[in-house]
């Protein structure tokens, strides 16, 4: 017997999610768990946090260099995972000692604000952490005052980035299949895959990585746009292990105004839920009033849908709903156009083959069908460009014509087992992201030889610094400098105090 969907607007202001009232009227309250109290009294406390950084260290930091060995992470669910990524072995870490993972805490979140910014260098970054922890432990414990000593380090590592800045140097497009190449472990092939996808796209195009449907890598350029405008709730997310959304032949509301009334739905949702697409609701805005029975219901399985807050603001934010609206086919409702969202039916809807969501970013790829469109669209803006002075306002018709006909570069990983996919999946994503770095920042020497040369300089930075204390912040600050060539060098198996003094000599 067929089974008939129940119509949104039924639904909408149930709350699966309540617990039921409880027949009896007195119900015990649960004490809350007790708190363990530890204090540094005869200095163990320290050594159990150090223990933990080690242990993280010394796990993470095999994969460091050129020569990195792989790590075998368990899987309960699937098969191993064989990963060269410092990030990933960071993520699986759990101690059983609860001091020690407080020390496993701490270096992570080292760790993943790296990965963050930079999409690459968290193993560095980590063994910088435990080089700081390792020689300040040794101070504090000869009776230095830790509270100068620690602005000392704050001070050196503020000078050290410009000192780095100074350093490093604008990328060239020739450098660019190394700069990949040494990130994915000396892999040409990746090197020159995201290189061509650069080329094809421009430097700041948009470049994705998703599993290909062979056993051999490849590069996809489709029509499609990115901007920054994440998700207006995590309830909406698909993906809990990377925190986003993913729809595969989606469907887009395009609303010019700020939607307050969640009954105003009810139709296109309607339609959502009975022909069972997913939606992606762009608006300038969603009351919480509105927001709130979307998420009820998605987290139901009723409906498949997330929410984002339309690019830009005012008379930008409406252009930019134009284009998406053209790239997608779809129609922005507008009220002062004679179109309500009330009485709007799904043949306003844009269509895109795939939308990816994230905490800062949305991408739509389209299949193509637009095109003439999307083309005569672009040759307005460039009119508007020819006509206008302000370079302000250049710059903006610049930006949307970009994203308009730039195109997307979809890099498509192919592996024989999904444990070999899973690694080349890890190896290209830190390759396009440094790449990425390296196009926003510059480049500098690799092999942990800035770090070195960094630390010639600190010397320098002590003649500035308040007091005693400051200065031996600044001093353990340079020894730290030291710990990833060392490591490196280790790794590639040469004495790493040998490499250290042929290159500061």
């Amino acid at each position: 017997m067929a089974c008939t969907p129940t119509p949104i607007s039924a639904l909408y202001f149930t709350n699966p999610m309540l617990p039921k009232r409880p027949s009896s009227p007195s119900m015990l309250k649960p004490r809350a768990m007790a708190k363990e109290l530890y204090f540094n009294h005869d200095g163990s406390t320290t050594k159990k946090l150090q223990a933990g950084v080690d242990m993280v260290a010394e796990l993470v930091g095999v994969t460091l260099g050129p020569k990195g060995r792989n790590v075998v992470l368990q899987n309960k669910y699937g098969p191993p995972k064989i990963v060269n990524d410092g990030e990933t072995v960071l993520k699986e870490i759990e101690l059983e000692d609860p001091l020690e993972n407080v020390g496993v805490k701490l270096v992570r979140q080292a760790g993943a604000r790296t990965n963050d910014l930079a999409g690459d260098g968290s193993t560095t970054s980590i063994i910088l952490a435990q080089g700081l922890i390792a020689e300040g432990v040794k101070i504090i414990a000869a009776g230095r005052n830790p509270v100068q000593i620690a602005r000392g380090i704050e001070k050196t590592a503020k000078a050290l980035v410009s000192e780095l800045k100074l350093m490093s140097r604008e990328v060239e497009d020739h450098e660019l299949v190394d700069v990949a190449a040494v990130s994915a472990g000396n892999d040409y092939i990746v090197g020159n895959m995201i290189a061509d996808a650069l080329r094809q796209v421009g430097r700041k195009g948009v470049v994705t990585i998703e599993k290909g449907k062979c056993t051999e890598n490849s590069l996809q350029i489709v029509e499609g746009m990115q901007f920054d405008r994440g998700y207006l709730s995590p309830y909406f997310v698909t993906d809990r292990q990377k925190m986003t959304i993913e729809f595969h032949n989606c469907k887009l509301l395009l609303v010019d105004r700020k939607i307050t009334n969640p009954k105003e739905m009810f139709k296109i949702l309607d339609s959502a839920v009975k022909e069972k697409y997913p939606i992606v609701i762009v608006a300038e805005g969603i009351e919480q009033e509105a927001l709130a029975p979307v998420i009820r219901n998605k987290l139901r399985g009723v409906l498949k849908a997330a929410a984002i807050k339309a690019p830009a603001f005012g008379e930008r934010k409406s252009h930019y709903l134009d284009d998406i609206a053209i790239l997608t086919g779809g129609t922005v409702i507008r009220d002062e156009m004679g179109l309500t969202l009330e009485k709007a039916g799904k043949e306003v809807l844009g269509s895109a083959i795939k939308v990816v969501i994230t905490k800062g970013s949305t991408l739509i790829v389209t299949d193509g069908s637009t095109r003439k469109a999307v083309e005569e669209r672009v040759s307005q803006i460039r009119r508007l460009v020819e006509n206008t002075e302000e370079k302000f306002q250049k710059n903006i018709l610049n930006e949307r014509i970009a994203r308009l006909s730039a195109g997307i570069a979809i890099l498509q990983v192919g592996a024989q087992t999904q444990v070999e996919l899973k690694d080349k999946q890890l190896r290209i994503e830190d390759a396009l992201n440094a790449t990425k770095a390296a196009i926003e920042e510059g480049v500098v020497v690799g092999g942990g030889c800035t770090l070195l040369r960094l630390s010639t300089t600190v010397d320098g930075i002590k003649q500035v610094l308040d007091n005693e204390e400051q200065k031996i912040g600044a001093e353990i600050f340079k020894r730290a400098l030291r710990y990833p060539a060392r490591l490196i060098a280790k790794n590639a198996g040469v004495n790493g105090n040998v490499v250290i003094e042929k290159v500061s000599a």
